[in-house]
């Protein structure tokens, strides 16, 4: 199939957008919806209409809904589970964090730029599976420590926020889901295994739902329109159109970095929306942190360019 970058990065922006007002309908409902409900039910509405999607772009190849085999059938179960698991892990933590900042801190910037992170653990990580970084994955990591300094520690260890520690932690989840996906995305068909890692994601949160909180029903109805979105847009809606725009990309540094945005509109969705401003010192970081996304996803080409054209 060919490959259409331009496509590829209309659909890959869109998520960034829709991902990036999330932060704020999270932080709506942080002082009013439990954690663990709050994804729950998130995520099942996201796994119930991704279906549909689901059945309509498998008619559209000619194919039923229903996997052709029982190989299929239980490599889709089993990337569901462990997808769905560790967005379990990643999601509830990202909003037990987003619960933690206090009122009136900048939770947008400081959460979208530290979940954000997850471009510069998923190569860290794989040093665990012996690959090896490139240089510009360790400057990244270089400046991405001076951000994270600028942005949670310019007033000392005073202003470190709780809900910075375990956001950061989110982080590190998120890029373990992502490197769980990208085992997964050629073997299975993308919208259906998005639907069943939610499935998977909202049982495991409603469980722990029923163990740990007590959710006020009318707290829930209140909140209907920051969980729709939060259901629709930003689960079923954005983790689609990131599956298929990294389909029809041939050039995945441009897809990391198109989805990192998510922590710039982030931070302007939380300044237009809650009207929360950063600090100046925050916003260097933020700044830093943005620039240390985009090294650590430069290709190693350019080094061997330059070092062409000099010998040249």
């Amino acid at each position: 199939m060919k490959k259409n970058n331009l496509l590829s990065s209309a659909l890959l922006l869109t998520a960034a957008v829709i991902w990036g007002i999330a932060f704020t309908a999270q932080s709506a409902l942080a002082d009013t919806v439990p954690p663990f409900t709050v994804n729950a039910i998130r995520s099942l509405i996201a796994s119930a209409a991704l279906i549909p999607a689901a059945y309509v772009t498998r008619r559209m190849n000619g194919k039923r809904l229903g996997e052709g085999s029982p190989a299929d059938r239980r490599r889709l179960i089993r990337a569901g589970l462990l997808c769905g698991t560790l967005l379990c892990v990643s999601v509830n933590l990202q909003q037990f964090g987003i619960a933690l900042y206090p009122s009136g801190a900048p939770a947008e910037a400081h959460s979208g730029f530290l979940t954000a992170l997850y471009v510069l653990f998923v190569p860290i990580f794989g040093l665990f599976l012996k690959k090896r970084v490139g240089p510009f994955v360790i400057l990244g990591v270089v400046i991405a420590v001076a951000g994270l300094y600028l942005l949670c520690l310019s007033d000392g260890f005073a202003g470190l926020y709780t809900g910075d520690i375990v956001v950061l932690v989110c982080g590190m989840s998120f890029a373990l889901q992502i490197l769980c996906v990208d085992h997964f995305i050629d073997t299975v068909d993308g919208v259906k295994l998005s639907s069943l890692q939610f499935f998977v994601c909202g049982v495991l949160s409603a469980i722990l739902m029923l163990i740990f909180e007590r959710p006020a029903p009318g707290a829930i109805l209140d909140a209907w329109l920051p969980l729709l979105y939060l259901a629709l847009m930003s689960s079923a809606g954005g983790y689609t159109l990131q599956i298929i725009g990294q389909k029809y990309s041939d050039n995945p540094t441009l897809a990391s970095v198109i989805m990192s945005m998510e922590s710039v509109f982030a931070t302007l969705s939380g300044i237009v929306f809650m009207g929360i401003v950063p600090k100046p010192a925050e916003l260097v970081g933020c700044a830093l942190m943005f620039a240390a996304i985009v090294i650590a996803q430069l290709p190693e080409s350019l080094l061997k360019r330059k070092s062409h054209e000099k010998s040249s």
